[in-house]
């Protein structure tokens, strides 16, 4: 079996023997009528044509029978959930009809995975396959390494990863949750500007993280000679839009988190937020239910999805539970609300949740409700009432002020929502903010900043307001029934070939 140079080199040799030909392998304009999804829609109009048809597509097959050459081209055209046909067309090239030249330079110079121009007629051919009889034909871009055996594809799933391009070629499955991904994004931004909401943009690098418990990536401006961060959540800008008097804003963006990589969790991620003003968590909590059961509507004309072997049903009205109650349920803690830091470490040391000495009786039973509890919660469903330290940019409630006005959704066993009625109050805030300053001394690397300038913007005063965060790269994985992250991610960042274990 001959080696990938060994190919490489034989395919270099066509491309000369096409430059000896007097053909560009590399033309810098090409002609296309139309695109073979509009072919195959449109094929009985445009069989009649008189003129010839010029079609553009890469080889995916080649099969030489005598003096003809039958195979299949596709120019990426056909994407279903836009309502398109297939993006792949026979096409046929006979010597008799293009002559003894031009039928040996395809048959010595055309492989699988080169681009042509092909020029001719459409019909059926007796076992009933639409078809363009080729009139001529010309290369217009000679690929020089070969695509991986379709039928066996990128076996090694870290090389599938790392050379996504020829795995959306050839994997059919990933092809559809990138359409599914992209179609869940126009149907978020269809449903907020039909609620009157205004797209808006903030900036990336910032000069204190804050919004999120994470850890950040940090840069240098070299022109400004400052140190600044990628931002971890847009939290904190859109409350400061909210400030200036734009009610009901939110933005899609890429966010950043210097944290590991697990099936869940990856440091760059899509998120999308949304603040309105004069809201709150409960009536944030009815919008987001009309936002599912509006989407999974929209995107599978039915309201259940198929996730891990179980059917998640979104027409039923979504359940409502306690924080509480889940860890009493499903982690036998008995009071949770008044376990003590010891009594959840030895807890959290029965589940194998690993503690660290920074962290605090919050974060030890947020990595036990992660261990033992979040994978139970199939069916959409509500958790409320969390601890105050928990969230330090809600607002607390009335009646216990020990909790807050807040939720978080879950189903499939994956967090997709996480939302409350926004802190407005300045005072409050700071003291929420030295707090966690004191468990960012303690150790705690993920504890928010301090940000002096969102207090300052607070103390102008900020309308009530109900915010909602979703995470679109774990929303997609529940909706395609994926298992890994990276698998939704285009383009995942690896480690280097030569420098994994």
């Amino acid at each position: 079996m001959a080696s990938l140079e060994e190919l490489r080199n034989e395919r270099i040799k066509k491309m000369n023997a096409l430059i000896e030909a007097g053909h560009n392998p590399y033309p810098a304009s090409v002609e296309r009528d139309v695109t073979l999804a509009e072919a195959v829609s449109a094929f009985a109009k445009l069989s009649k044509r008189k003129k010839p048809l010029t079609i553009v597509g890469r080889v995916m097959s080649l099969r030489g029978q005598g003096g003809l050459i039958f195979f299949d081209l596709d120019d990426g055209s056909g994407l279903p959930e836009r309502g398109s046909q297939s993006g792949r067309l026979q096409a046929l090239l006979k010597k008799d009809d293009v002559g003894d030249a031009s039928f040996n330079l395809f048959s010595d110079t055309v492989d699988i995975g080169d681009f042509l121009e092909c020029s001719g007629s459409l019909f059926v051919t007796k076992r009933g396959e639409k078809t363009l009889a080729l009139k001529k034909w010309r290369m217009i871009v000679k690929s020089l390494r070969p695509l991986p055996d379709k039928w066996h594809g990128l076996t090694d799933v870290d090389e599938r990863f790392r050379k996504r391009y020829i795995d959306l070629l050839l994997e059919g499955e990933v092809k559809k949750r990138l359409l599914l991904r992209s179609a869940l994004i126009r149907e978020m931004r269809a449903f907020l500007d039909k609620r009157g909401f205004l797209e808006v943009e903030t900036p990336v690098l910032q000069p204190m993280y804050g919004g999120a418990s994470a850890k950040p990536f940090t840069t240098h401006h070299n022109a400004l000679d400052v140190d600044l961060y990628l931002r971890i959540s847009d939290e904190l800008y859109l409350k400061r839009l909210l400030v200036g008097g734009l009610t009901n804003v939110y933005e899609i963006s890429k966010d950043f988190r210097n944290e590991g990589i697990d099936m869940t969790h990856y440091p760059e991620f899509t998120q999308l937020e949304w603040y309105e003003a004069y809201s709150d968590a409960k009536k944030q909590m009815e919008v987001v239910e009309d936002f599912f059961k509006g989407i999974i509507k929209k995107l599978f004309k039915k309201t259940s999805i198929e996730h891990g072997g179980v059917t998640i049903d979104f027409a039923k009205k979504f359940k409502v539970i306690s924080y509480f109650d889940i860890l009493r349920r499903y982690a036998l803690i008995a009071e949770p609300e008044k376990a003590t830091r010891e009594e959840l470490a030895l807890k959290a040391e029965q589940l194998g949740v690993p503690v660290h000495p920074s962290d605090t009786s919050v974060k030890i039973m947020d990595n036990i409700y992660k261990k033992a509890c979040r994978s139970k919660i199939i069916q959409p469903t509500f958790i409320v009432d969390y601890p105050v330290d928990y969230l330090p940019l809600a607002k607390r409630q009335e009646k216990n002020k020990n909790l807050v006005e807040a939720f978080q959704l879950i189903a499939g066993g994956i967090e997709l929502v996480k939302a409350f009625s926004e802190l407005n109050d300045p005072i409050d805030q700071r003291q929420r903010f030295l707090k966690q300053e004191e468990a960012q001394k303690g150790g705690d690397v993920e504890a928010q900043r301090l940000d002096e300038d969102f207090l300052e913007a607070l103390e102008h005063g900020m309308p009530p307001a109900g915010g909602v965060g979703i995470g679109i790269d774990r929303l997609t994985m529940l909706l395609t029934d994926t298992k890994n992250i990276k698998e939704i991610i285009l383009f995942p960042g690896m480690r280097p070939k030569d420098n994994r274990d």
